[in-house]
């Protein structure tokens, strides 16, 4: 029997996830927050702006107005950046059905209240929608997916029922899924691996080697499973395909557009044009700052996410946040204090 699914957000994530779920049989409806981009999709049958060459299948199709996306949706997936979750969830919250698992497949921190999107989520949506919520996350470009190159992702959910169900949902002969009950280990991946792309990114620009990356990303790895352990989430997690998977694929994938921001940076190219180049949404420019002000409050020690912080907001010469970085004062390579929470969980 076929089943509906509304995706809400049609960037290029939000439209690889619409056609792997149609490309799997289902019958899927795409919301687009601007009506002209969602009339495009509509008369090419291609989202041309955000990930052309991939044809639509014939169940996904497009839609601006929430409720008819929703309506009758057995299946409510949110792919809007991280700076629009919260409007949207809240215009989304009375066409929500009941019942249905809600997959949240976006990764940030928003900026002010310093929140995940399961807390933005949870805050926003009923009551009664809180228990099915499930949260999408792991190394995925939406390129690879549409062409069908395999790919592995992880879900988590409190609710075991809520999380099998996605991942049966989500499983194809192309993209596996993996379950995790740490919604914490996993939204810190996913959110925080965009930050330390744009370090990545940045010191490719520069020119450096081979070492400096695989020091960027190991110390990168480290910064976030400490923010993840510090919320309650695990460093196991971390190691998996929502933490070491994903950091490495967009610290490293000519396709990360967080990346791309960096190594543009490295190369002496100011932010705003950079951005304005970009075409696409580049979460962790925003993200850092949210990253910045949580490690403060939250007195975790994050020095990568400042000098990105930094780079981004004050203006710093990459030249000098990476001479800063190389000039810290010696330690352990893992803070005592975290180890010792590690075991204790």
């Amino acid at each position: 029997m076929t089943s509906k699914v509304a995706v809400l957000g049609a960037g290029a994530w939000g439209t690889a996830l619409a056609w792997l779920l149609a490309d799997k049989g289902d019958q899927v409806v795409m919301w687009a927050r601007r009506r002209e981009l969602g009339d495009a999709i509509r008369a090419s049958r291609e989202n041309a702006r955000y990930l052309p060459g991939a044809a639509l299948p014939e169940g996904l199709s497009c839609t601006h107005d929430l409720g008819e996306a929703l309506g009758g949706a057995d299946m409510v997936v949110f792919v809007v950046p991280s700076h629009a979750t919260r409007e949207v969830a809240r215009a989304a919250a009375a066409h929500v059905p009941r019942g249905v698992p809600v997959v949240s497949a976006t990764k940030g921190i928003e900026n002010g209240s310093l929140m995940f999107m399961d807390e933005v989520l949870e805050q926003e949506l009923p009551e009664a929608v809180r228990p099915h919520l499930a949260f999408l996350s792991g190394p995925s470009f939406a390129k690879e997916l549409v062409s069908r190159l395999p790919t592995a992702v992880v879900i988590a959910a409190r609710d075991a029922r809520v999380r099998e169900h996605v991942m049966e949902r989500f499983h194809t002969s192309y993209m596996r899924t993996y379950a995790s009950d740490d919604i914490p280990g996993v939204e810190c991946g996913g959110a925080l691996k965009n930050v330390v792309a744009i370090a990545a990114g940045a010191v490719d620009g520069m020119g450096f080697g081979h070492n400096t990356r695989a020091a960027l990303i190991t110390r990168g790895l480290a910064e976030i499973a400490a923010l993840a352990m510090a919320r309650g989430g695990s460093a196991l997690t971390l190691a998996g395909l929502a933490g070491m998977g994903d950091l490495v694929l967009t610290c490293t994938g000519e396709l990360s557009r967080n990346r791309t921001v960096g190594y543009e940076m490295g190369r002496g190219r100011k932010l705003v044009d950079v951005l304005a180049g970009l075409g696409h949404v580049a979460e962790g420019v925003k993200t850092a700052r949210s990253a910045y002000d949580l490690a403060r409050q939250m007195g975790v020690e994050m020095p990568i996410t400042q000098e990105v912080f930094a780079v981004l907001y004050e203006d710093k010469p990459v030249t000098q946040a990476v001479r800063d970085l190389m000039a810290r004062g010696l330690g352990h390579e893992f803070d005592p204090r975290a180890v010792a929470r590690a075991t204790l969980q």
